[in-house]
């Protein structure tokens, strides 16, 4: 269960990432991450702490709900 809710995260990262017209690069410059941990994290291969998804959502400026949709407690 746990490796489809990172599933789920990942999707609803890249979908709001391409939403907004951004690359990997850029997002991962607004969140203050890595290329290569924004890569990792939407291929989920990366569990991002929460004050990463934090900053993911700020930088995409949407609320962080936005990012769990679809992602079952």
């Amino acid at each position: 269960m746990r490796d489809e809710r990172l599933k789920q995260l990942a999707l609803n990262i890249k979908a709001e990432r391409v939403r907004k017209d951004l690359s990997q690069a850029e997002l991962a410059e607004l969140a203050n991450i890595s290329e290569r941990s924004m890569s990792q994290i939407e291929q989920a291969k990366q569990t991002p702490s929460a004050f990463t998804i934090f900053d993911i959502a700020n930088s995409l400026k949407i609320p962080i709900e936005e990012l769990y949709k679809g992602i079952p407690m």
